[in-house]
């Protein structure tokens, strides 16, 4: 657009200037001790740093920058349209319609300023000179409002100068001043582009640096203290930048004003088109200098901010509260509106007096978990119990893409009950309190409030799995006493998964439930096993549970088992809900504080858990009376296949306790017994016992990103 405005309306633009007097820099001893700034050639020694500091007389009056900063980015981007001047958000982009009536004292600086250049750079003075002077003319400011003050009076000159070249092929007041002020302009239009690009450069640079002053001028000291890094480090540099935006506009306002005097042909030294190209670059490292503690700033200022709302947010669930309501609102911030189950907006209050559970998880949780859910949930209409789910999705807004986003989408659409609007509308705070003190990192959990707002327990999931709504109101009270009332059964385990399971009690039949991935063993183990039941004339029924986390495997094996019509096999919700349950008795077993030496139902969980975790099958026998007895595959099959060295036995002791005596007798020389657990907020169990040898196992970490 420049060339455009050079080509089309004639408009030139010259670099006439002397080589001002540079002033000393830092020598290569004092960039040695100076480590913390990469590019240092813009910095001063002590002595020209006391200079500039020295003139620095604040008076403690406060001037508000912003609209006149406002007013220069004005007239700058009609006159470099492709200026740089966004500000982070705190500048906003309006047309001329600032008002600078109210800031004090503006004007009177502007044309005190204003006079200082066009005086003294129309004279040739010294450009230190010239810098230094304005700097004691404007002792009183703060920093930026020494470089706004200076750069909008550069803005005036160069604004009146673009004015006239603008208009003096259309306005005949404006081409007679340009014929008197310019005579030879019309004839260097093409010969100044590069030149003036050039320039442009350097404002360019100009009115970053200017921004990055006024910013970290302008941070708010209840966040960052200036005593500190990193914007003490910025600090440090200011006087410094001040110094060379201020120098810039003295070369720059020297370009002009040897323009605007032009009398004979154009030509530019190696020197001045040297000295320009060494302006812009110190400016340019200032800057990023700057942007660099500037950004730092900020992270420093959001992390205090973060802070303080999440000890805002945890004062307020901690404090008795009339009702649920302030909680709610405090986890969505200024996002009020909820989905409801039919996808309708309703507001927070709807929620309010009520038993919430916040079922918190990330894009990952599993259709199945959602869908069993969904059973417990609704079953609450027919059990008169009063309480709504809420989902909160804890996502990563800064990688948030239409992919995550696609993903949000169909996930609310399978869920029945209430859910976030969007994505963001949990405020970060509550995130961090999710995380540090409910312990979310991974895995699904729900945290149960009462209807006023107090946290009944940090994760009621397991007792939903394990008991459903006869948990309610999920409370970790309740949790306890359900595992006192309660014995460890199979029955406890899959009586809500296998319906057939009373009738095969009542029938007096041995029930098998056996899992693994290997077709090959479970050939051999189904057929051994019924050749054994035959041999004794018992009935048994058997049926294949699959693995946990291997679904595309089950599945294909499980089509093959019905197909070979080897025994019953589930589908994959309850294989899903069979293995979850049995993790959620070791977390609320876990969370419970119980250990495994201790606790039975620990020790039979854990012993499961590990038989999956190992590469071959498994099996649990199990009878009406309770009798039960288990063994991982090769074990139980070899057995199964030994059968005449027990047969005798197991006619006079029945089946079940003549296995169990027949296995103990089993010794295998080498076993390798591993148990997978999935990441839980540190609720991991430190000592584990070997299924199969009672020693303790050894803790290795596993990192996996898929499930086959």
């Amino acid at each position: 657009m420049l060339s455009k405005y050079v080509k089309h309306q004639k408009i030139v633009s010259t670099f006439m200037y002397s080589t001002m007097d540079r002033p000393t820099q830092v020598s290569s001893s004092s960039k040695t001790s100076q480590q913390s700034v990469r590019n240092e050639h813009w910095m001063f020694d002590d002595a020209m740093n006391e200079r500039i500091r020295s003139t620095h007389v604040p008076n403690g009056r406060v001037v508000d920058v912003t609209p006149v900063l406002q007013v220069t980015r004005n007239v700058l981007r009609h006159i470099i349209p492709n200026i740089n001047l966004s500000m982070n958000g705190h500048i906003d982009a309006s047309d001329d319609q600032t008002n600078l009536s109210a800031v004090d004292g503006v004007h009177d600086a502007l044309h005190k300023i204003c006079c200082e250049l066009s005086c003294k750079c129309s004279r040739g003075d010294d450009a230190h000179a010239t810098t230094m002077a304005i700097f004691n003319m404007l002792s009183s400011y703060s920093w930026g409002a020494k470089v706004v003050l200076t750069l909008a009076a550069f803005a005036v000159n160069f604004g009146e100068f673009w004015l006239i070249a603008q208009l003096c092929t259309s306005n005949s007041l404006a081409k007679s001043v340009a014929l008197l002020k310019q005579p030879d302009i019309l004839e260097h239009s093409q010969t100044l582009k590069t030149h003036f690009d050039a320039l442009s450069k350097l404002i360019n640079a100009m009115v970053d640096v200017t921004k990055c002053i006024v910013e970290l001028t302008g941070l708010p000291s209840k966040y960052i203290s200036i005593d500190e890094p990193p914007l003490s480090t910025a600090i440090a540099h200011i006087h410094t930048a001040t110094y060379w935006i201020i120098s810039s506009v003295v070369v720059c306002t020297r370009q002009i004003t040897g323009l605007v005097g032009m009398r004979h042909e154009f030509t530019t030294s190696t020197s001045e088109a040297w000295e320009l190209s060494s302006l812009t670059d110190k400016v340019s490292s200032i800057h990023e200098h700057l942007q660099t503690r500037l950004r730092l700033s900020y992270e420093r200022i959001d992390e205090k901010k973060l802070m303080e709302a999440f000890e805002h947010f945890k004062r307020t669930i901690e404090t008795p509260q009339v009702d649920n309501l302030m909680i709610l609102q405090n986890i969505f911030g200024k996002e009020e509106n909820l989905l409801n189950p039919d996808r309708a907006e309703v507001y927070i209050n709807v929620l309010r007096r009520k038993h919430v559970l916040l079922l918190i998880s990330d894009l990952d949780i599993s259709e199945e978990e959602i869908r069993v859910l969904e059973v417990v949930y609704k079953e609450r209409v027919s059990s008169r119990l009063n309480y709504e789910i809420i989902w909160l999705p804890i996502v990563d807004r800064t990688t948030w893409n239409n992919g995550y986003q696609e993903k949000f989408s169909t996930l609310q659409s399978i869920m029945s009950w209430y859910t976030v609007s969007h994505h963001v509308a949990i405020e970060p705070a509550v995130i961090k309190y999710i995380r540090e003190e409910w312990g979310f990192v991974k895995k699904p959990i729900a945290v149960t409030l009462n209807p006023q707002g107090k946290v009944l327990c940090p994760n009621a999931l397991n007792m939903m799995w394990i008991w459903g709504n006869s948990a309610f109101p999920f409370s970790s009270e309740n949790e306890e006493s359900f595992w006192k009332a309660k014995p460890w059964t199979l029955d406890l385990l899959v009586g809500r998964l296998e319906t057939n399971l009373p009738t095969w009690v009542s029938q007096q039949k041995v029930v098998c439930f056996y899992g693994g991935v290997k077709m090959e063993w479970i050939e051999s183990f189904t057929t051994a096993t019924k050749g054994v039941a035959n041999a004794l004339d018992i009935g048994i029924e058997m049926v294949y549970v699959g693995k946990k986390n291997a679904r595309e495997r089950v599945k294909k094996i499980t089509g093959l088992i019905k197909e070979k019509e080897l025994s019953h096999a589930w589908e994959d919700d309850n294989v899903w809900f069979f293995w979850n349950l049995l993790e959620s008795m070791l977390y609320s077993k876990t969370q419970h504080g119980k250990t495994i030496e201790s606790d039975v139902i620990k020790q039979e969980v854990m012993t499961m858990l590990g038989y999956d975790s190992s590469k071959n099958g498994w099996a649990v026998f199990y009878t009406g009376s309770g009798e039960m007895v288990k063994a991982n595959g090769e074990k139980v099959l070899s057995t199964m296949e030994s059968f005449d060295e027990w047969e005798k036995l197991a006619k006079q002791m029945g089946f079940v306790p003549a296995l169990r005596k027949k296995l103990e007798g089993v010794i295998q020389h080498h076993h390798c017994t591993r148990l997978i657990l999935p990441g839980n907020g540190g609720r991991i169990p430190e000592r584990v016992q070997c299924a199969e040898c009672g020693r303790p196992m050894e803790l290795n970490f596993l990192y996996r990103c898929c499930a086959e």
